[in-house]
Protein backbone atom coordinates (compact mmCIF):
# COMPACT_ATOMS: atom_id res chain seq x y z
CA UNK A 1 0.00 0.00 0.00
CA UNK A 2 1.88 3.30 -0.80
CA UNK A 3 0.79 5.43 1.61
CA UNK A 4 2.68 8.40 0.04
CA UNK A 5 5.56 9.35 -2.16
CA UNK A 6 8.31 9.16 0.23
CA UNK A 7 10.53 11.40 -1.92
CA UNK A 8 8.03 14.19 -3.35
CA UNK A 9 6.99 15.04 0.18
CA UNK A 10 11.09 15.32 1.58
CA UNK A 11 11.55 18.65 2.82
CA UNK A 12 11.91 20.91 5.52
CA UNK A 13 8.87 20.84 7.99
CA UNK A 14 7.98 23.46 10.52
CA UNK A 15 9.27 24.44 13.96
CA UNK A 16 8.08 23.48 17.29
CA UNK A 17 7.63 24.31 20.53
CA UNK A 18 8.97 22.45 23.98
CA UNK A 19 11.36 20.60 23.46
CA UNK A 20 14.25 21.77 25.58
CA UNK A 21 17.84 21.52 24.56
CA UNK A 22 16.93 19.62 21.63
CA UNK A 23 16.33 20.82 18.11
CA UNK A 24 13.02 22.26 17.71
CA UNK A 25 12.64 21.04 14.59
CA UNK A 26 9.77 18.27 14.32
CA UNK A 27 11.47 17.21 11.11
CA UNK A 28 14.06 14.37 11.30
CA UNK A 29 15.87 13.74 8.17
CA UNK A 30 16.46 10.29 7.03
CA UNK A 31 19.52 8.33 8.08
CA UNK A 32 20.84 5.20 8.35
CA UNK A 33 20.51 3.75 11.74
CA UNK A 34 23.42 1.87 12.51
CA UNK A 35 25.74 3.37 14.61
CA UNK A 36 23.91 6.56 14.62
CA UNK A 37 23.98 8.54 17.69
CA UNK A 38 20.71 8.47 19.71
CA UNK A 39 22.50 9.62 22.68
CA UNK A 40 23.42 7.62 26.00
CA UNK A 41 21.87 4.41 26.63
CA UNK A 42 19.87 3.08 29.45
CA UNK A 43 21.77 3.64 32.81
CA UNK A 44 23.32 0.45 34.50
CA UNK A 45 22.96 -0.28 38.17
CA UNK A 46 25.72 -2.37 39.62
CA UNK A 47 27.44 -2.62 36.25
CA UNK A 48 29.27 -5.86 36.39
CA UNK A 49 33.17 -6.46 34.84
CA UNK A 50 33.36 -7.31 31.86
CA UNK A 51 36.45 -7.75 30.52
CA UNK A 52 39.54 -7.81 29.17
CA UNK A 53 40.30 -10.86 31.36
CA UNK A 54 44.08 -12.15 30.66
CA UNK A 55 45.35 -14.96 32.81
CA UNK A 56 48.98 -14.38 32.15
CA UNK A 57 51.33 -11.76 33.60
CA UNK A 58 52.32 -9.51 33.10
CA UNK A 59 48.26 -8.32 32.55
CA UNK A 60 46.77 -11.16 34.67
CA UNK A 61 43.86 -11.29 35.74
CA UNK A 62 42.79 -14.50 36.22
CA UNK A 63 45.40 -16.28 37.63
CA UNK A 64 44.34 -20.50 37.49
CA UNK A 65 41.08 -19.87 36.17
CA UNK A 66 39.57 -23.02 34.19
CA UNK A 67 36.50 -23.69 32.34
CA UNK A 68 34.38 -25.72 35.01
CA UNK A 69 30.82 -25.76 33.08
CA UNK A 70 29.28 -25.36 29.98
CA UNK A 71 25.87 -25.41 28.50
CA UNK A 72 23.95 -26.55 25.13
CA UNK A 73 20.93 -24.69 23.68
CA UNK A 74 17.56 -25.50 24.50
CA UNK A 75 15.73 -26.96 21.90
CA UNK A 76 12.44 -25.85 23.37
CA UNK A 77 10.27 -22.46 23.31
CA UNK A 78 11.82 -20.98 25.99
CA UNK A 79 8.65 -17.76 26.95
CA UNK A 80 9.95 -14.51 28.47
CA UNK A 81 9.31 -11.09 28.89
CA UNK A 82 10.06 -8.96 25.95
CA UNK A 83 9.66 -11.18 23.09
CA UNK A 84 6.81 -13.74 21.91
CA UNK A 85 4.16 -15.13 19.19
CA UNK A 86 0.98 -12.52 20.30
CA UNK A 87 -2.29 -13.52 20.06
CA UNK A 88 -4.51 -11.21 19.05
CA UNK A 89 -7.93 -10.81 21.32
CA UNK A 90 -9.07 -7.65 18.92
CA UNK A 91 -7.92 -6.09 16.11
CA UNK A 92 -9.53 -3.17 14.42
CA UNK A 93 -13.26 -3.93 16.37
CA UNK A 94 -14.78 -3.71 19.43
CA UNK A 95 -16.69 -5.55 20.72
CA UNK A 96 -15.02 -8.70 19.10
CA UNK A 97 -17.19 -10.60 17.23
CA UNK A 98 -17.45 -13.59 18.58
CA UNK A 99 -19.88 -15.07 15.90
CA UNK A 100 -22.56 -16.13 19.13
CA UNK A 101 -19.94 -17.34 21.37
CA UNK A 102 -19.43 -15.76 25.07
CA UNK A 103 -17.12 -13.26 25.28
CA UNK A 104 -15.09 -15.05 27.94
CA UNK A 105 -15.42 -18.34 26.58
CA UNK A 106 -14.03 -16.49 22.97
CA UNK A 107 -11.51 -15.23 24.80
CA UNK A 108 -10.57 -17.65 26.88
CA UNK A 109 -9.90 -19.81 23.58
CA UNK A 110 -7.86 -17.78 22.05
CA UNK A 111 -5.73 -17.26 25.01
CA UNK A 112 -4.86 -20.87 26.52
CA UNK A 113 -3.37 -21.46 22.97
CA UNK A 114 0.04 -23.34 23.90
CA UNK A 115 1.22 -21.70 20.25
CA UNK A 116 1.06 -18.46 22.37
CA UNK A 117 3.60 -16.93 24.44
CA UNK A 118 1.37 -13.22 24.88
CA UNK A 119 -2.07 -11.69 24.46
CA UNK A 120 -2.76 -8.19 22.73
CA UNK A 121 -5.46 -6.33 22.79
CA UNK A 122 -7.02 -3.12 21.05
CA UNK A 123 -10.00 -1.35 21.51
CA UNK A 124 -10.96 2.60 21.20
CA UNK A 125 -11.07 5.40 23.36
CA UNK A 126 -14.53 5.30 23.78
CA UNK A 127 -14.99 1.81 24.79
CA UNK A 128 -12.93 2.56 28.02
CA UNK A 129 -14.01 5.83 29.00
CA UNK A 130 -18.05 6.88 28.93
CA UNK A 131 -17.40 10.20 31.92
CA UNK A 132 -14.67 12.63 32.32
CA UNK A 133 -12.72 12.01 35.54
CA UNK A 134 -13.30 8.19 35.55
CA UNK A 135 -12.43 4.98 32.87
CA UNK A 136 -15.05 1.68 32.61
CA UNK A 137 -13.44 -1.03 31.18
CA UNK A 138 -15.14 -3.08 29.00
CA UNK A 139 -15.91 -6.61 30.71
CA UNK A 140 -14.01 -7.97 27.98
CA UNK A 141 -10.69 -5.99 29.00
CA UNK A 142 -11.10 -7.29 32.68
CA UNK A 143 -11.43 -10.79 31.35
CA UNK A 144 -8.41 -10.70 28.95
CA UNK A 145 -6.27 -9.79 32.06
CA UNK A 146 -7.43 -11.69 33.91
CA UNK A 147 -7.39 -14.81 31.80
CA UNK A 148 -3.68 -13.99 30.91
CA UNK A 149 -2.72 -14.37 34.36
CA UNK A 150 -4.30 -17.41 34.73
CA UNK A 151 -2.14 -18.51 31.62
CA UNK A 152 1.24 -16.82 32.53
CA UNK A 153 1.29 -14.48 29.22
CA UNK A 154 1.89 -11.25 29.05
CA UNK A 155 -0.15 -8.52 27.80
CA UNK A 156 0.66 -5.46 25.39
CA UNK A 157 -2.49 -2.96 23.86
CA UNK A 158 -3.77 -0.27 22.42
CA UNK A 159 -6.33 2.60 22.79
CA UNK A 160 -7.18 3.81 19.38
CA UNK A 161 -7.94 7.51 19.42
CA UNK A 162 -9.44 7.45 15.97
CA UNK A 163 -10.75 4.00 14.23
CA UNK A 164 -12.41 3.76 10.26
CA UNK A 165 -13.37 0.23 11.23
CA UNK A 166 -15.90 1.50 13.68
CA UNK A 167 -19.04 3.19 13.18
CA UNK A 168 -18.84 5.73 15.85
CA UNK A 169 -16.07 8.51 16.11
CA UNK A 170 -12.57 7.38 18.89
CA UNK A 171 -13.23 9.92 21.40
CA UNK A 172 -16.12 9.75 23.73
CA UNK A 173 -19.69 10.83 23.14
CA UNK A 174 -18.96 13.41 26.00
CA UNK A 175 -15.68 14.97 23.76
CA UNK A 176 -17.12 14.47 20.26
CA UNK A 177 -19.81 17.28 21.91
CA UNK A 178 -17.25 19.99 22.56
CA UNK A 179 -14.50 19.04 20.32
CA UNK A 180 -15.03 20.02 16.04
CA UNK A 181 -14.32 17.99 13.26
CA UNK A 182 -12.03 18.81 10.04
CA UNK A 183 -13.16 17.05 6.53
CA UNK A 184 -10.03 15.32 4.64
CA UNK A 185 -9.90 15.88 1.27
CA UNK A 186 -9.95 12.21 -1.03
CA UNK A 187 -11.90 9.20 -1.19
CA UNK A 188 -11.44 5.65 0.01
CA UNK A 189 -13.67 3.42 -1.38
CA UNK A 190 -13.68 0.75 2.19
CA UNK A 191 -14.67 -2.94 1.57
CA UNK A 192 -17.96 -3.55 1.74
CA UNK A 193 -17.96 -6.07 4.51
CA UNK A 194 -16.29 -3.73 7.40
CA UNK A 195 -18.14 -1.33 9.15
CA UNK A 196 -17.93 2.37 8.28
CA UNK A 197 -17.17 5.18 9.88
CA UNK A 198 -19.91 7.39 9.53
CA UNK A 199 -17.55 10.36 9.35
CA UNK A 200 -14.71 8.49 8.05
CA UNK A 201 -13.01 11.42 6.69
CA UNK A 202 -13.96 13.76 9.87
CA UNK A 203 -10.46 13.84 12.03
CA UNK A 204 -10.60 15.87 15.19
CA UNK A 205 -9.25 19.37 16.26
CA UNK A 206 -6.23 16.97 18.28
CA UNK A 207 -5.13 20.44 19.38
CA UNK A 208 -8.52 22.09 20.93
CA UNK A 209 -7.95 22.93 24.74
CA UNK A 210 -10.75 20.45 25.76
CA UNK A 211 -9.11 17.18 23.55
CA UNK A 212 -6.24 18.34 24.95
CA UNK A 213 -7.00 18.26 28.32
CA UNK A 214 -9.23 15.08 27.89
CA UNK A 215 -5.80 13.40 26.44
CA UNK A 216 -3.87 14.39 29.86
CA UNK A 217 -6.70 12.93 32.05
CA UNK A 218 -6.83 9.78 29.48
CA UNK A 219 -3.31 9.14 29.66
CA UNK A 220 -3.09 10.09 33.66
CA UNK A 221 -6.04 7.16 34.74
CA UNK A 222 -4.48 4.42 32.26
CA UNK A 223 -1.24 5.09 33.86
CA UNK A 224 -2.47 4.82 37.43
CA UNK A 225 -4.01 1.92 36.19
CA UNK A 226 -1.20 -0.14 33.82
CA UNK A 227 1.87 1.97 34.43
CA UNK A 228 4.31 -0.43 35.69
CA UNK A 229 1.30 -3.58 35.97
CA UNK A 230 3.29 -6.88 36.43
CA UNK A 231 1.30 -8.19 33.51
CA UNK A 232 1.52 -5.17 31.01
CA UNK A 233 5.02 -5.57 28.92
CA UNK A 234 4.16 -2.85 26.37
CA UNK A 235 1.83 0.10 25.44
CA UNK A 236 1.33 1.29 22.06
CA UNK A 237 1.77 5.10 22.08
CA UNK A 238 -1.06 7.37 21.39
CA UNK A 239 -0.41 8.52 17.55
CA UNK A 240 -2.24 10.33 15.16
CA UNK A 241 -4.86 9.16 12.74
CA UNK A 242 -6.51 5.69 11.88
CA UNK A 243 -6.05 3.03 14.03
CA UNK A 244 -3.31 5.27 16.05
CA UNK A 245 -0.82 4.01 13.25
CA UNK A 246 0.65 7.50 12.64
CA UNK A 247 -1.48 8.44 8.98
CA UNK A 248 -5.05 9.30 7.70
CA UNK A 249 -3.44 7.21 4.13
CA UNK A 250 -5.34 7.95 1.33
CA UNK A 251 -6.57 11.77 2.66
CA UNK A 252 -4.85 14.28 1.71
CA UNK A 253 -3.65 17.18 4.49
CA UNK A 254 -4.23 17.07 8.74
CA UNK A 255 -6.99 18.74 10.62
CA UNK A 256 -4.45 21.21 11.88
CA UNK A 257 -4.60 24.73 9.93
CA UNK A 258 -0.92 24.10 9.03
CA UNK A 259 1.89 21.50 9.24
CA UNK A 260 3.53 23.43 12.24
CA UNK A 261 0.65 23.38 14.38
CA UNK A 262 0.12 19.69 13.82
CA UNK A 263 3.97 18.62 14.52
CA UNK A 264 3.97 21.04 17.91
CA UNK A 265 0.48 19.14 18.73
CA UNK A 266 1.62 15.77 18.35
CA UNK A 267 4.88 16.24 20.17
CA UNK A 268 3.22 17.70 23.26
CA UNK A 269 1.09 14.66 23.50
CA UNK A 270 3.79 12.43 22.76
CA UNK A 271 5.91 14.55 25.93
CA UNK A 272 3.04 13.70 28.08
CA UNK A 273 2.66 10.44 27.43
CA UNK A 274 6.63 10.30 28.79
CA UNK A 275 5.26 12.27 31.92
CA UNK A 276 2.44 9.41 32.38
CA UNK A 277 4.24 6.62 31.17
CA UNK A 278 7.38 6.04 33.61
CA UNK A 279 7.67 2.13 33.75
CA UNK A 280 6.06 0.55 30.83
CA UNK A 281 7.66 0.79 27.55
CA UNK A 282 5.79 3.19 25.14
CA UNK A 283 5.78 1.10 21.46
CA UNK A 284 5.79 3.82 18.59
CA UNK A 285 5.15 3.14 15.17
CA UNK A 286 7.79 3.56 11.94
CA UNK A 287 5.16 4.71 10.24
CA UNK A 288 6.56 7.11 7.43
CA UNK A 289 5.57 10.87 7.85
CA UNK A 290 2.66 10.39 5.07
CA UNK A 291 0.61 13.11 6.79
CA UNK A 292 2.96 15.31 8.13
CA UNK A 293 2.44 15.46 11.26
CA UNK A 294 6.11 14.82 13.44
CA UNK A 295 6.44 11.32 12.98
CA UNK A 296 9.81 11.26 12.19
CA UNK A 297 10.47 13.01 15.65
CA UNK A 298 8.03 10.76 17.49
CA UNK A 299 10.23 7.90 16.54
CA UNK A 300 13.60 9.67 17.17
CA UNK A 301 12.29 10.50 21.15
CA UNK A 302 11.13 7.17 21.04
CA UNK A 303 14.69 6.14 21.33
CA UNK A 304 16.45 8.46 23.13
CA UNK A 305 13.57 8.01 25.64
CA UNK A 306 15.10 4.34 25.65
CA UNK A 307 11.19 3.32 24.35
CA UNK A 308 10.27 0.42 22.26
CA UNK A 309 9.32 0.50 17.72
CA UNK A 310 6.89 -1.00 16.01
CA UNK A 311 5.23 -1.54 12.71
CA UNK A 312 2.23 -2.73 11.29
CA UNK A 313 2.86 -4.45 8.77
CA UNK A 314 6.51 -5.99 7.43
CA UNK A 315 6.16 -6.00 3.37
CA UNK A 316 6.76 -1.89 3.83
CA UNK A 317 8.55 1.12 3.06
CA UNK A 318 12.44 0.36 3.57
CA UNK A 319 12.88 3.45 5.97
CA UNK A 320 10.57 1.44 8.12
CA UNK A 321 12.61 -1.51 7.41
CA UNK A 322 15.88 -0.05 8.00
CA UNK A 323 14.92 1.50 11.10
CA UNK A 324 13.49 -1.83 13.09
CA UNK A 325 16.60 -3.85 11.27
CA UNK A 326 19.08 -1.49 12.74
CA UNK A 327 17.63 -0.37 16.02
CA UNK A 328 19.99 0.40 19.36
CA UNK A 329 20.09 -3.12 20.53
CA UNK A 330 18.53 -2.41 23.84
CA UNK A 331 15.34 -1.19 21.69
CA UNK A 332 12.52 -4.10 21.20
CA UNK A 333 10.66 -4.79 18.07
CA UNK A 334 7.12 -5.45 17.74
CA UNK A 335 5.83 -6.80 14.52
CA UNK A 336 2.05 -6.29 13.38
CA UNK A 337 2.36 -8.96 10.21
CA UNK A 338 -1.24 -10.87 10.01
CA UNK A 339 -1.93 -14.15 8.76
CA UNK A 340 -4.44 -14.85 5.74
CA UNK A 341 -7.82 -14.33 6.68
CA UNK A 342 -9.03 -17.41 5.71
CA UNK A 343 -6.73 -19.60 6.72
CA UNK A 344 -7.78 -22.31 4.41
CA UNK A 345 -7.09 -19.43 1.15
CA UNK A 346 -4.42 -20.86 -1.59
CA UNK A 347 -0.94 -19.21 -1.10
CA UNK A 348 0.00 -16.97 -3.92
CA UNK A 349 0.04 -19.06 -7.62
CA UNK A 350 4.43 -19.27 -8.19
CA UNK A 351 5.15 -17.48 -4.68
CA UNK A 352 6.43 -18.40 -1.46
CA UNK A 353 3.83 -19.97 1.21
CA UNK A 354 2.02 -16.62 2.23
CA UNK A 355 3.01 -17.87 5.76
CA UNK A 356 6.31 -18.48 6.00
CA UNK A 357 7.26 -15.73 3.79
CA UNK A 358 6.06 -13.63 6.56
CA UNK A 359 7.72 -15.18 9.59
CA UNK A 360 10.79 -15.04 7.85
CA UNK A 361 10.99 -11.42 6.97
CA UNK A 362 10.00 -11.24 10.91
CA UNK A 363 12.74 -12.56 11.88
CA UNK A 364 15.06 -10.84 9.26
CA UNK A 365 14.73 -7.63 10.98
CA UNK A 366 15.75 -8.93 14.52
CA UNK A 367 11.69 -8.91 15.99
CA UNK A 368 10.93 -9.39 19.51
CA UNK A 369 7.02 -9.78 19.14
CA UNK A 370 4.65 -11.07 16.14
CA UNK A 371 1.09 -11.20 16.04
CA UNK A 372 -0.97 -14.34 15.58
CA UNK A 373 -3.80 -12.70 13.76
CA UNK A 374 -6.16 -13.26 11.65
CA UNK A 375 -6.53 -9.53 10.53
CA UNK A 376 -10.80 -9.46 10.66
CA UNK A 377 -11.39 -12.92 11.16
CA UNK A 378 -9.79 -13.17 14.68
CA UNK A 379 -10.67 -16.45 16.06
CA UNK A 380 -9.38 -19.67 18.00
CA UNK A 381 -10.47 -21.76 15.28
CA UNK A 382 -9.21 -19.92 12.13
CA UNK A 383 -6.02 -19.94 14.64
CA UNK A 384 -5.77 -23.53 15.03
CA UNK A 385 -6.47 -24.13 11.08
CA UNK A 386 -3.51 -21.24 10.64
CA UNK A 387 -1.24 -22.91 13.19
CA UNK A 388 -2.06 -26.73 11.37
CA UNK A 389 -1.23 -25.69 8.18
CA UNK A 390 2.18 -24.37 9.12
CA UNK A 391 2.72 -25.39 12.22
CA UNK A 392 6.67 -26.20 11.72
CA UNK A 393 7.34 -22.43 10.64
CA UNK A 394 5.81 -21.24 13.57
CA UNK A 395 7.41 -23.17 16.24
CA UNK A 396 10.45 -22.74 14.59
CA UNK A 397 9.65 -18.83 14.87
CA UNK A 398 9.11 -19.42 18.21
CA UNK A 399 12.22 -21.31 18.65
CA UNK A 400 14.08 -17.58 17.41
CA UNK A 401 12.03 -15.04 17.76
CA UNK A 402 13.30 -12.65 20.95
CA UNK A 403 16.40 -13.49 22.60
CA UNK A 404 17.60 -16.85 23.74
CA UNK A 405 20.62 -16.22 26.37
CA UNK A 406 22.69 -18.58 28.33
CA UNK A 407 25.91 -18.96 29.98
CA UNK A 408 28.07 -21.03 27.69
CA UNK A 409 31.32 -21.10 29.46
CA UNK A 410 31.94 -20.46 33.02
CA UNK A 411 35.13 -19.95 34.06
CA UNK A 412 36.41 -20.25 38.08
CA UNK A 413 38.76 -18.65 39.80
CA UNK A 414 39.82 -17.67 43.20
CA UNK A 415 40.60 -14.20 44.64
CA UNK A 416 42.18 -13.56 47.77
CA UNK A 417 40.63 -16.61 49.19
CA UNK A 418 37.31 -15.98 47.68
CA UNK A 419 35.86 -18.07 44.90
CA UNK A 420 34.55 -15.95 41.73
CA UNK A 421 33.16 -17.30 38.09
CA UNK A 422 33.26 -15.89 34.71
CA UNK A 423 30.44 -16.27 32.36
CA UNK A 424 30.50 -16.15 28.92
CA UNK A 425 27.10 -15.84 27.65
CA UNK A 426 25.69 -15.71 23.71
CA UNK A 427 22.01 -15.11 22.87
CA UNK A 428 21.15 -17.43 20.08
CA UNK A 429 18.06 -15.73 19.63
CA UNK A 430 17.51 -12.99 16.81
CA UNK A 431 16.87 -9.93 18.80
CA UNK A 432 19.27 -8.58 21.36
CA UNK A 433 18.28 -8.23 25.10
CA UNK A 434 15.69 -5.11 25.13
CA UNK A 435 16.56 -3.80 28.31
CA UNK A 436 19.71 -4.40 30.36
CA UNK A 437 20.20 -8.06 31.90
CA UNK A 438 21.07 -8.94 35.47
CA UNK A 439 22.78 -11.99 36.86
CA UNK A 440 22.77 -13.09 40.18
CA UNK A 441 24.30 -16.02 41.88
CA UNK A 442 22.21 -17.19 45.32
CA UNK A 443 22.13 -19.91 47.98
CA UNK A 444 19.41 -22.98 48.36
CA UNK A 445 17.21 -20.16 49.47
CA UNK A 446 17.42 -17.82 47.17
CA UNK A 447 18.97 -15.38 48.70
CA UNK A 448 21.92 -13.60 46.14
CA UNK A 449 25.20 -13.81 47.02
CA UNK A 450 26.36 -11.87 43.84
CA UNK A 451 24.82 -9.37 41.60
CA UNK A 452 24.97 -7.69 39.11
CA UNK A 453 24.45 -6.02 35.24
CA UNK A 454 25.58 -6.21 31.68
CA UNK A 455 25.78 -3.62 29.34
CA UNK A 456 22.00 -2.44 27.98
CA UNK A 457 21.45 -5.07 24.75
CA UNK A 458 23.97 -7.84 25.98
CA UNK A 459 24.32 -10.31 25.06
CA UNK A 460 23.51 -9.91 21.49
CA UNK A 461 23.10 -12.05 18.59
CA UNK A 462 26.71 -12.33 17.65
CA UNK A 463 29.67 -12.71 19.65
CA UNK A 464 30.28 -13.71 23.63
CA UNK A 465 29.79 -11.24 26.45
CA UNK A 466 31.71 -12.60 29.25
CA UNK A 467 30.82 -11.14 33.00
CA UNK A 468 32.91 -11.94 36.38
CA UNK A 469 31.05 -12.53 40.00
CA UNK A 470 33.11 -12.72 42.73
CA UNK A 471 31.54 -14.54 45.84
CA UNK A 472 31.66 -14.00 49.47
CA UNK A 473 34.39 -15.62 51.98
CA UNK A 474 34.39 -19.27 52.41
CA UNK A 475 31.26 -19.62 49.62
CA UNK A 476 32.03 -21.88 46.95
CA UNK A 477 30.16 -22.03 43.61
CA UNK A 478 29.19 -25.42 43.30
CA UNK A 479 25.42 -25.97 43.49
CA UNK A 480 24.23 -22.26 43.78
CA UNK A 481 21.41 -20.85 41.42
CA UNK A 482 22.44 -18.59 38.45
CA UNK A 483 19.38 -16.73 37.51
CA UNK A 484 18.17 -13.56 34.81
CA UNK A 485 16.07 -10.49 35.21
CA UNK A 486 15.77 -8.64 32.41
CA UNK A 487 15.02 -4.19 33.67
CA UNK A 488 13.39 -1.85 31.50
CA UNK A 489 12.04 1.14 32.41
CA UNK A 490 13.20 0.35 36.30
CA UNK A 491 10.83 -2.52 36.12
CA UNK A 492 12.72 -6.11 37.25
CA UNK A 493 11.48 -9.34 35.34
CA UNK A 494 12.24 -12.93 35.90
CA UNK A 495 14.38 -14.58 32.62
CA UNK A 496 14.47 -18.24 31.90
CA UNK A 497 17.97 -19.29 30.83
CA UNK A 498 17.69 -20.78 27.12
CA UNK A 499 19.69 -23.76 27.49
CA UNK A 500 19.06 -27.40 28.60
CA UNK A 501 19.37 -28.79 32.00
CA UNK A 502 17.32 -25.32 33.92
CA UNK A 503 15.47 -25.56 36.74
CA UNK A 504 11.34 -25.48 36.60
CA UNK A 505 11.63 -21.63 37.35
CA UNK A 506 14.43 -20.83 34.23
CA UNK A 507 17.09 -20.56 36.76
CA UNK A 508 20.11 -23.05 36.22
CA UNK A 509 21.86 -25.09 38.92
CA UNK A 510 25.91 -24.87 39.01
CA UNK A 511 27.67 -28.03 38.52
CA UNK A 512 30.95 -28.79 37.17
CA UNK A 513 30.80 -30.41 33.46
CA UNK A 514 32.46 -33.63 32.93
CA UNK A 515 34.98 -33.85 29.71
CA UNK A 516 36.07 -30.50 30.38
CA UNK A 517 40.17 -30.02 29.46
Amino acid sequence: MKRRDFFKTAGTAALAAGLGSRSASAFVPSHTWEKHDFGPPPAVPDRLYQGPFPQYPPEEVLSGSEVVMTTLPSTDIVPNPGMGLTVYVSGDFWPPRTHGVPVERYLEDLIRLPFAQKVYIRLNWRDIQQRPGRLDFPEGWKATLDLARRYGKGVGFRVMLENPDHPEPGMPAFLAAKVPTVALKGQWERPSELPRNKGLNQLPRYDHPEYQAAFRELNGLLAQELDGHPQVEYMDTFMYGFWGEGHTWPYEGHPFPDNATAEATWLAMFEAQLGAWKRTPLATNTQPDFSRVGNSELVDRTIRTHNWLRTDTIFIENEQIEALANRPPWVAAICEAGLSGDPDAPDPKGGPPRTENTLSHVLDVGANYWSLWNFHAISAEHLLRSYERSHAAIDAAARRIGYRVRPSWIWAYQRDGRHGLVLGLVNDGVACIPGVLRISLCAADGKPLATGCLDPGYPMTRGVRQASLLLPRGIPWEGLTLKAELLVKGQRRPVAWACAGTNRDGSLTLARTAGLG
